[in-house]
């Protein structure tokens, strides 16, 4: 079932992106069973928890998802604890939101979709339409990094280049005429696949004390909050502490900075349609919004390059955040933090040095 966060109304289970009131949508969950019987224990990928979405599994993708892992390091006297979203099969996490959107596309029988993006959704999605046979429009601003730019056309996406901003490049997706619109800032199935974070986070490690992650649209970020939101109604647990990451100049949740992040492109969103969420998501958790420049997301970037984490920069906001709050004691020693990394820099042109 959706359920309209403005108004109230529901909806059967069904491909929608808002409510007849232009109120953005969320799947309710009902579940019936514990967690532990809820597990299709024979699959030990993202089918294991087939349980907790709101798909069929004769119409799940047939490009399976695997479960990424974890590795922990000591960093200024606390645990964090790395989750590898980056060595999904497009090298983001988007693939777990593409997962369950082509699964409900398939379900209602659409071939043929739109999607905007700044890269990494977009490259997500024409993988899957590439193996499910979904004819796919990608709207990307023309300042996306040339590397992703080449991978979307081998994968015979059509492309549109939009000269202007992450917003521009949104508002013409919106007015293309041609195939259904799918838009991750909006669609409620995406959040599902995201979720699924949780799920395995909590079978790897357990407990923890804060989630650190990125937060432009709110994909990733409302995902993670869901799933242990599900997770805390399932075992009666409780919620960590949320930290929201934003890129300088394009914060939506912190203080709008003037200085503009030219390495974060993933998070450049000012304007995230899902923004009153993730504030309520911030109240909830006793959580806060921090906010990192070109510098802070460089030097985190380099770190996690020596460790053995090729990711992109877009990644290394958690690790900037984890920095900040901890040279200001907001985060003491012995704390379990959760920091996914997002984004592969294998994908990336980028100048960082």
């Amino acid at each position: 079932m959706l359920r309209c966060i403005r108004c109230g109304r529901t909806y059967p289970d069904e491909f929608r992106l808002a409510c007849e009131c232009g109120g953005l949508l969320n799947v309710v969950s009902k579940f019936e069973k514990p967690f532990d019987a809820l597990l299709k224990k024979e699959y030990f990928d993202i089918r294991r928890y087939l349980g907790f979405l709101p798909i069929r599994e004769e119409y799940a993708p047939s490009l399976t998802l695997p479960i990424t892992p974890i590795v922990e390091r000591e960093i200024n006297g606390l645990n964090a604890f790395f989750k590898l979203e980056y060595l999904m099969p497009s090298g983001s996490f988007k693939d777990r939101g593409t997962y369950v959107t082509v699964a409900k596309l398939k379900e209602a029988g659409i071939r043929e979709v739109v999607l905007d993006s700044s890269g990494n959704a977009a490259i997500s999605l024409a993988m899957f339409a590439k193996s499910e046979g979904l004819k796919v429009h990608i709207f990307l601003p023309k300042s996306t990094d040339e590397g992703k730019k080449r991978i979307l056309k081998n994968l015979e996406a059509e492309v549109h280049e939009i000269d202007g901003s992450r917003m521009k490049t949104h508002e013409a997706a919106l007015e293309f005429d041609t195939g259904t619109y799918i838009s991750h800032w909006l669609n409620p199935y995406f959040l599902e696949g995201t979720k699924t974070v949780a799920y395995e986070v909590f079978e790897q490690i357990r407990k923890f004390d804060y989630v650190i992650s990125p937060a432009g649209s709110g994909s990733l970020f409302l995902g993670l909050w869901k799933g242990f939101s599900e997770l805390r109604e399932l075992r009666n647990g409780k919620l960590p502490l949320f930290i929201a990451v934003q890129a300088s100049g394009y914060e939506s949740l912190c203080s709008r900075s003037k200085e503009k992040s030219r390495l974060a492109e993933g998070i450049a969103i000012p304007q995230p349609p899902r923004r009153e969420q993730m504030l309520r998501v911030l109240e909830e958790t006793g959580g806060t919004c921090v906010s990192v420049n070109d510098e802070e997301i460089k030097n985190a970037l380099l770190k996690l390059w020596d460790m053995g984490f090729l990711v992109e920069p877009t990644s290394a906001v958690v690790l900037a955040a984890l920095e900040k709050l901890t040279d200001s004691g907001k985060i003491g020693e012995k704390s379990r933090v959760l920091l996914p990394l997002t984004g592969s820099g294998l994908k990336t042109g980028l100048k960082i040095t």
